[in-house]
């Protein structure tokens, strides 16, 4: 396991993070503990989770993961493990369980952070994250941007003076966002240096094998130059990546358990480009899962990358992508399929 920088922060983190959004709904509580033992004795240091986890989000299980890890952090040597949680984002109805509509104000950033430090069983996190905009912004497999769909929102500097007092109270040591746009980060940034206020040290977002637009849209751009890192999300593409949908579609998995969830996958073209990257991966000797996460951990803004299993299995395969190297052919090849299919789950 290698360790990187995390952006512009002293953190030090696994290029491998544990992602845990399965924790309380289709992992149990022993389940996760498990996991989390594994992904420790493995050189992993770095745990992602959200207030909003479990999904798919339900006000029945909201919490229910961050509790999880709490009742497995409290017998951890706290100041080894990298700890990243978010606070839920604006807009979308089916979460006004949260604080009645979550926004990223001063008040409730005040309260998701208290909240969620009681269910983690610590006194702070290392990154805090705005697990989506504040603002109006085409996401989870929206594409165009439509400026009558703005509403009013909190403003960006008003967000940052909010996450900086908890930063100033010692609940949080560094920022990041989520979910992210080129000028949200730079917006973010630049409101950070004009108010002497701490910076944004990494974005989190969607980015696998069919979903480049970090390298086209710009954001690989603005992370370099900003030194903010990426943290990749969704490296297996709900698990399509991984080519058991591809050997039976009716495989049990996060797709055909919740039907509604993640139908950015359902795109005309993600069907066959998820087959053709599933069949180099064969063809060059990988695992398809191995191939998808060492594509990730190539690019250089990359600190980490997050995965999400539901086995100890699935786990120790992904985990293993870490000793694999991808030629220039099979990057050739690669850039072939993506050439033919841009995109596909953007």
């Amino acid at each position: 396991m290698e360790y990187r920088r995390l952006g512009n922060s002293g953190l030090e983190v696994s290029e491998i993070c544990l992602g845990t959004m399965t924790f309380g709904e289709q992992n149990s509580e022993t389940e996760a503990h498990r996991q989390l033992d594994h992904a420790v004795a493995s050189g992993i240091n770095f745990i992602d989770t959200a207030e909003m986890y479990p999904v798919p989000p339900r006000a029945e299980t909201q919490g229910r993961t961050e509790r999880y890890i709490g009742t497995w952090l409290r017998n951890q040597p706290r100041d080894q493990l990298v700890l990243a949680t978010k606070i839920t984002g604006a807009g979308r109805t089916s979460l006004n369980h949260v604080r009645g509509g979550p926004r990223v104000t001063r008040e409730q950033v005040r309260r998701a952070i208290d909240d969620s430090l009681q269910r983690l069983q610590t006194d702070y996190v290392d990154l805090y994250q705005i697990h989506w905009p504040d603002r109006y912004v085409p996401k989870f497999g929206q594409v165009y941007y439509d400026p009558e769909r703005r509403w009013e929102s909190e403003p960006i500097d008003e967000q940052l003076r909010a996450l900086a007092e908890q930063v100033e109270a010692g609940k949080i040591r560094y920022l990041g966002l989520s979910n992210e746009t080129p000028f949200g980060v730079m917006a973010f940034v630049e409101a950070a240096r004009r108010h002497d206020l701490p910076v944004v040290t990494s974005v989190q977002n969607a980015y696998h094998l069919m979903n480049r637009s970090f390298e086209t849209g710009g954001l690989a751009e603005v992370c370099n130059e900003l030194d903010v890192a990426l943290l990749p999300y969704s490296p297996l593409a709900f698990g399509h990546l991984t080519g058991k949908y591809v050997d039976n579609p009716a495989a049990t998995g996060r797709i055909t358990q919740f039907p509604d969830f993640g139908q950015r996958y359902e795109k005309p073209n993600a069907a066959a480009a998820t087959r053709a990257y599933v069949e180099l991966a064969r063809e060059h000797g990988l695992t398809p899962a191995q191939m998808a996460i060492a594509f990730t951990l190539r690019r250089p803004e990359v600190a980490a990358t997050i995965i999400g299993a539901t086995n100890l299995t699935q786990l120790e395969e992904n985990i293993a992508a870490t000793d694999v190297s991808l030629s220039a052919e099979l990057l050739e090849a690669i850039d072939a399929i993506d050439a033919r299919y841009p995109n596909p789950t953007v």
